[in-house]
């Protein structure tokens, strides 16, 4: 099979048997029975892996970072049907400074996998579950609404959502299997999945072997952004003390290495506010962000990266090509295809090195 990267539009094939469909638990496995592909950029050589071996490509003085947002069950479906006879879902992605909030309308539901659903009005009122009522206020995108919910959304969410779920999970998983271990505060529409391997084991084997961990708190909303759609802001906080691994890191000649697209995101928008304030590298910083890594952009805060493996035409292989470039990306996918990688939240990861 070929797999064509061509990082400007973005497009690959990525064939069904590729996909995972369930966690690696479902097969009697654990959490970090996935594989693991390790690309170095100066080297240009790729290697393969079980997750298990994570902690032996750290180095002593290694700073990871991780994403300590917690999933919620962000995807609620209404009582009604729409116009044709189908279910109706509202995906609740991200909380705005004004009080409202992002969603995507989907049809279908109830145990099934759901499809965009490109309907919906201005002022439109959808009940809910529970007695509660989700006003349309306007489009932020071509599948994006804001929307305010009659009453608290966290709590609301906690009571009466399920996990998000794709067409790819044939079967619903309890919210347990959408946590990482490093889940502490509840916000994420989608499971920042890059850590979902991790167990105390490896964390444990990653401290003893030298290696620091540190927090970002990135609220990640649904899905990758489509190829031509504008970014959406997404809620971060990296904390001072995290700020200040960061600068020490970097100052002793360790590496960053970011658990997540969303932590990058997270300690680049912090990098950039640095800039904005004379305060060093990377500074404490919280609020919204819609800064999209890209080779242009580069990345100043981090030096290494593991991921999942990503979608045709999704933005973060803009973000994957700043650390490895054109050419090694595309022999990773390459690689990932002909090997038997798996995508997706209960796939198998990638790890970029220097």
């Amino acid at each position: 099979m070929t797999v064509a990267v061509d990082l400007e539009t973005l497009p690959f094939e990525l064939r069904p048997e590729l996909e995972a469909h369930e966690p690696p638990e479902a097969q009697g496995g654990t959490r970090d029975d996935v594989r693991l592909l390790v690309s170095r950029t100066a080297a240009g050589e790729l290697t393969d892996h079980a997750f298990a071996e994570l902690p032996d490509l750290f180095l002593p003085g290694d700073l990871v970072v991780v994403n300590n947002s917690a999933t919620v069950p962000a995807a609620v479906r209404l009582p009604e049907l729409t116009a044709a006879g189908s279910p109706l879902t509202v995906h609740f992605s991200t909380a705005m400074a004004a009080g409202d909030w992002l969603i995507e309308l989907r049809t279908g539901g109830s145990g099934q996998p759901t499809a965009p659903f490109g309907g919906g009005a201005d002022g439109q009122r959808l009940d809910l579950p529970g007695g509660a009522t989700l006003t349309l206020t306007g489009r932020f995108s071509q599948r994006l609404w804001r929307a305010q919910l009659s009453t608290a959304v966290i709590p609301y969410l906690l009571r009466h959502g399920e996990p998000i779920r794709y067409g790819y999970v044939p079967r619903p998983w309890p919210i347990g299997a959408y946590q990482t271990v490093f889940a502490t505060w509840p916000g994420s529409a989608e499971m920042p999945s890059a850590a979902r391997p991790f167990t105390p084991e490896i964390v444990t084997r990653l401290v003893s072997r030298g290696v620091s961990i540190a927090p970002v708190t990135l609220h990640t909303g649904v899905s990758s952004l489509e190829g031509g759609e504008d970014p959406y802001p997404e809620s971060y906080d990296v904390p001072a003390a995290t700020a200040r691994m960061v600068n020490m890191t970097r100052r002793t000649g360790g590496r960053v290495i970011a658990i997540g697209t969303t932590v990058v995101r997270a300690l680049e928008t912090a990098a950039l506010a640095a800039e904005r304030t004379d305060a060093g590298p990377i500074a404490a910083s919280a609020g919204w962000t819609s800064h999209v890594v890209t080779r242009q952009t580069g990345v100043a805060a981090v030096d290494g990266l593991l991921t999942g493996l990503h979608e045709p035409r999704s933005t973060h292989l803009w973000m994957l090509a700043a650390f490895a470039g054109d050419a090694l990306l595309q022999r990773c996918y390459q690689a990932a295809a002909d090997h038997g990688y798996r995508w997706h939240e209960f796939g198998d990861v990638h790890l970029l090195l220097p």
